[in-house]
């Protein structure tokens, strides 16, 4: 396994305090890790809460919390109490990064703000993942996935594109997306650090990362003021964009650019469509009608089996590919032949499937081997005797209730 202690990768040496839980930041964290950032992570005493999430092998080590926290490390403490928070001061007076998911107004309270952090750290980047930007009515709500999925109009997408009601879509998308967003913030602020020599306060709020990230595709008409027409941009809406039923089971098809179509029809034995049907005749002519445009193609697509769509389209250079479901993507063989999905022996947890970075750098290479995802105030001890804790002081910090450690390890038998 990678050693923690000596990170690789372009973030080598950077040094980041990690107060997030459940998605978002833990997903922010864990691609910095990857990075080769030494990520400590700060949890109360009952854990981030996705560790609770199964399925699982033993209590507090859920599949989400395996794939978001590898290497990291895990500090418990109670921030209820003072001493506790004198620990997470001394951390961020070491660190180049802290990064929080708690709402802002939470932080304040608990002196972990900007300006008091700062006060003890002036090159600290202090990054702040929250649901909404701060200088609006609602800076102070609380924010999940699926209320910015809500707010930002994903619901409403997916009953235009064909959905029954209104209904979120199944992946942690504002999680994710703002996720990444995070990602950049990070990076960017400690290249501006390095210019300048001066930490910053960084903001990246879920509401606007997806108003953003809907808007790109879907003001259409309103766009324009007045408006051009109504929102919704029509080929990501038409309920015939979905993978095509075939004889025999499904495909994912995309015929985009007049090359593509020209082949496609080719292919079929019909290259005179296009004149025919003068919906197929343009690039623009084919956005005008995409609704007919797809049902044509899923009625065609009925006409052979999967694997003779495949060998047809691949012959005649049509994008295509399989319709995977989670467990035969693990087993892709693309991702076979690259590596990307690692079989990797975790400690307690026995054997694991995990993706790699899915990032390659030619100079700084990512780390290749994370360290696994910690139990519970696994590197307490460590971490605070890097502090300059003595032993009598962590003791007199874990008697008191706001330091924890874990237990020591019990290997799963796969």
């Amino acid at each position: 396994m990678q050693d923690q202690k000596a990170p690789a990768g372009p973030l080598a040496g950077v040094r980041i305090l990690d107060l997030t839980t459940v998605i978002m930041g833990p997903f922010c964290t864990q691609l910095l890790a990857g990075m080769g950032a030494e990520v400590t992570k700060v949890e109360p005493p009952e854990g981030d809460n996705m560790r609770h999430v199964g399925p699982m092998r033993n209590a507090g080590m859920g599949h989400i919390f395996l794939h978001a926290n590898q290497g990291k490390r895990s500090i418990v403490l109670d921030l209820k109490k003072p001493d506790a928070l004198e620990v997470v001061h001394r951390l961020a007076e070491r660190s180049d990064v802290l990064i929080s998911n708690v709402r802002p107004q939470a932080l304040q309270r608990l002196g972990l703000d900007e300006a008091s952090v700062r006060a003890r750290n002036p090159r600290i980047i202090h990054v702040s993942c929250c649901g909404f930007d701060q200088d609006g009515p609602y800076a102070a709500r609380p924010a999940y996935d699926d209320l910015i999925q809500g707010a930002t109009g994903i619901p409403w997408l997916m009953q235009q594109y064909g959905a029954p009601e209104p209904c979120y879509t199944p992946v942690t998308l504002a999680d994710r997306v703002t996720g990444l967003h995070a990602v950049y913030a990070v990076t960017a602020a400690l290249y501006a650090r390095q210019v300048s020599g001066v930490g910053q306060a960084v903001v990246v709020p879920m509401f606007e990362a997806m108003t953003q990230f809907v808007l790109g595709d879907h003001a259409a008409g309103l766009t324009f003021d007045p408006p051009a027409g109504e929102p919704g941009y029509t080929r990501l809406l038409t309920p015939h964009r979905k993978p095509y039923r075939t004889r025999d089971g499904h495909l994912c098809v995309l015929i985009y650019n007049d090359k593509q179509w020209r082949s496609f029809f080719a292919a079929i034995g019909d290259p005179g469509w296009p004149e025919r049907d003068a919906r197929f005749a343009s690039h623009r002519a084919r956005a005008e009608n995409i609704d007919a445009v797809y049902e044509e193609v899923a009625r065609v697509m009925l006409e052979r089996t999967t694997a003779e769509w495949r060998a047809l389209l691949d012959q005649a250079d049509v994008p295509n590919m399989p319709m995977h479901s989670p467990g035969s993507l693990l087993d892709d063989p693309h991702h076979a032949a690259t590596g990307f999905i690692r079989d990797v022996q975790h400690p307690t947890e026995g054997a694991l499937r995990v993706p790699r970075s899915p990032t390659r750098w030619s100079a700084t290479p990512t780390v290749t081997e994370l360290a696994p995802a910690p139990t519970l105030g696994e590197h307490t001890h460590d971490v605070l005797r890097e502090l300059g804790y003595a032993d009598d002081a962590i003791d007199s910090l874990l008697q008191s209730g706001a330091c924890r450690a874990a237990a020591p390890r019990e290997a799963t038998t796969p």
